[in-house]
């Protein structure tokens, strides 16, 4: 026990004699010729007392509060390029550049800019960026909703960014596109889709009744085409059409494939923009089954001599009018 005791204590007095050097060393290492080093608040005592003698502060390290000049001094230059009535000008909304840094928010810090009489080169311009550089730029403050999946989306993937289709100083339509109407805006890549628009047998677009991010979303979306709602096209279609979901006792094959098996979604020359006409439409899978196989042309629709009898009104869903599906017990022809 007493070798233990001993032990003990010189362990214990060598660990004293540790900490009091640490402590030595520790103030000398803090001290200015003035004393020990000392808590935040003497830092800033000494710091003012520096600015007080004629020192220069050093600025704080990683900050650029110092290079802002201020949404002012932007438009005494660019007063045409103000971003008044967007809601970029919004200060109520804490995520806009009003809220913020104005200018600066997406410019970056102008100070330098200024000071050197406009070199572009201190200064950041999206235009001049490639459409990934601007898009990362907008997408600080755009992330949410139904911009979360712009990441590797269609248009992301294809080199097609935010100042392709918006403009934060000269918008054109709603949502800062740079045409008047989503159609005219789109049509500047998808001329096909919205050519389809101007036939017989048409979505209600040019009504304005619909608009085309009705159905798609062009930010972004995990399933195809964009679509806005559901997993698949057919989904989409039943959000609006609840009366064509099913399920259905006797299911017509062609609308558990898709509703664009058979109509075009986009417009199309045909009544309720069918893909081509019946009953040619029909016989494009029905070629061989129940009605004889003859292929139903002009002159056996009832233009010429002898017509057939079997197409009434030229049109197969004159008779199988449930063509989408029956819950009929005696439906399994689609007739009821």
């Amino acid at each position: 026990m007493p070798k233990r005791t001993g032990g003990f204590l010189a362990c214990l007095s060598a660990s004293l004699i540790v900490f009091t050097g640490s402590v030595v060393l520790a103030m000398a290492s803090g001290a200015d010729g003035a004393g020990p080093r000392q808590g935040k608040g003497s830092a800033k005592a000494e710091s003012t007392k520096a600015d007080s003698a004629g020192k220069t502060a050093l600025p704080a390290s990683g900050t650029q509060a110092d290079q802002y000049a201020g949404e002012d001094t932007c438009l005494v230059c660019h007063e045409g390029r103000a971003y008044n009535g967007t809601r970029h000008a919004l200060k109520a909304l804490p995520r806009s550049p009003a809220a913020t840094h104005g200018c600066e928010s997406c410019h970056g810090p102008g100070k330098a800019h200024a000071e050197s009489g406009g070199d572009t080169a201190l200064i950041v311009n999206p235009a001049k960026l490639t459409p990934q550089q601007a898009s990362d730029t907008c997408a600080t403050c755009h992330d949410r909703a139904t911009h979360t999946l712009w990441k590797g989306s269609q248009h992301e993937s294809r080199n097609v960014g935010c100042v392709n289709c918006h403009s934060v100083h000269d918008p054109k339509g709603d949502k800062q596109i740079k045409a008047a109407t989503q159609p005219a805006l789109c049509a500047t890549c998808h001329r096909d889709k919205v050519a389809k628009l101007d036939r017989s047998g048409h979505m209600p677009v040019r009504e304005g009744k619909m608009q085309c991010s009705t159905c798609h979303n062009p930010h972004g979306a995990t399933n195809v085409k964009l679509l806005r709602k559901g997993d698949s096209i057919a989904e989409l279609c039943t959000s609006c059409h609840a009366d064509k979901r099913g399920p259905y006792l006797w299911e017509h094959p062609p609308s558990r494939d898709g509703c664009t098996t058979c109509h075009d979604p986009h417009g199309s020359s045909n009544e309720r923009m069918l893909v081509s006409k019946p009953p040619i439409f029909c016989q494009r899978c029905h070629v061989s089954t129940r009605h004889p196989s003859t292929i139903y042309d002009a002159a056996a629709i009832g233009s010429g001599a002898s017509p057939s009898i079997r197409v009434y009104a030229r049109s197969c869903v004159t008779c199988h009018s449930a063509i989408h599906g029956s819950n009929h017990p005696s439906g399994q022809r689609f007739i009821r």
